[in-house]
């Protein structure tokens, strides 16, 4: 059964996953406050601000938490980042009156080889891809029609008009996908330079959405100091948004990884759904509403239903280690092996 804050039953909807804006945003500016507070004491906080509306609902949060002047965004491009994105970062940033550094990671990125690996692998599959083509991946978008693999595609624009398309292996894919997460630990670590400086807290810009299914990088922007939106679906981060007044700009922005050079969506890169329907079936799934409930009150067919909660535990499942602290033989690993002693002799 599902409870409302209040501790009463609620019947499953589409506007389950509605908010309070003014409840939650107060929520988290206490949170944020305590926890500059407590030990070790802090100065103010830091915010990796990505021009998307989740740094820029936290950033705010983050403000009104402690105050614009102990408040600091970081705008962190690299050389194949959507210009479009520090332009918007900067529209927030100019709203709320913080400080604000631009700490460019190209060099750190190229400093592991990141992009020559990365773009050996995607030569080995388009013997002609050069310096100046753009690519992306992506999964297939028919969750809900059609039991599938979750297999990525790569696709290669040439810039002249021609694009090309193949699915990646996983030996493939793993190379890729690891000098994209080059990139994202690169801002981490820009993050705690500055943030350790200043004595500030890293505020964190993961949403409920993403924390449950998987999709954010174990120590990148996963190694943070705080969640702080990590309770709320992408959808209650546009509710947010819109109460806490985020430029329409930002708010109207497609959301998106930003790590490859050819735009591409977080539905399309990971998601497979838009928000609308996918954080009510994620609300369904996460509290074990029957499937022919979800199916009836959001208009889909069951089987759809049935196949977009096998997806949602498929992602769940296969990311357990990114939601999990490092396990320890001492308090993790002996505890399940009652055969094995881990006394020193």
């Amino acid at each position: 059964m599902i409870f409302n804050k209040k501790g009463e039953k609620m019947k499953f909807s589409r506007d389950v996953v509605k908010i309070d804006p003014k409840y939650e945003a107060d929520i988290v500016r206490d949170f944020l406050k305590a926890e500059v507070k407590s030990v070790p004491k802090r100065d103010g906080i830091i915010v990796g601000v990505s021009g998307g509306i989740d740094s820029a609902v936290v950033a705010s949060l983050a403000v009104a938490a402690v105050g614009k002047e102990n408040v600091l965004g970081l705008i962190l491009p690299e050389k194949e980042s959507n210009p479009i994105s520090a332009d918007y970062a900067k529209l927030i940033i100019d709203k709320l009156g913080i400080e604000h550094k631009t700490v460019e990671l190209t060099s750190s990125v190229a400093s592991f080889d990141a992009y020559k690996n990365r773009d050996a692998i995607i030569k080995n599959i388009f013997p002609d891809y050069t310096e100046g083509y753009k690519f992306n991946i992506y999964l297939p978008q028919n969750l809900l029609d059609a039991d599938r693999f979750n297999f990525y595609t790569l696709r290669v624009d040439d810039g002249k008009g021609n694009v090309r398309e193949k699915r990646l292996s996983k030996e493939q894919l793993l190379g890729v996908t690891a000098a994209a997460n080059v990139k994202i630990r690169s801002r981490m670590i820009a993050l705690y330079f500055w943030g350790e400086q200043n004595n500030y807290l890293v505020a964190g810009t993961t949403n409920k959405t993403e924390f449950l299914l998987g999709d954010y990088c174990k120590y990148g922007d996963g190694g943070t100091d705080v969640e702080c939106i990590s309770h709320m679906y992408k959808t209650n981060i546009y509710q947010l948004g819109e109460y806490l007044n985020v430029p329409n700009e930002i708010m109207e922005r497609t959301p998106s990884p930003d790590t490859f050079s050819l735009p591409v969506s977080d539905k399309d890169f990971y998601f497979c759904l838009p928000f609308d329907i996918l954080d009510p079936l994620l609300y369904a799934w996460e509290y074990k509403v029957d499937p022919a409930t979800a199916a009836k009150e959001l208009s889909l067919g069951e089987d759809q239903v049935r196949r977009v909660f096998r997806d949602f535990q498929s992602k769940h499942a296969s990311t357990k280690h990114i939601r999990q602290l490092p396990i320890a033989i001492e308090k993790d690993w002996s505890a399940s092996n009652s055969g094995v002693s881990t006394a020193r002799a």
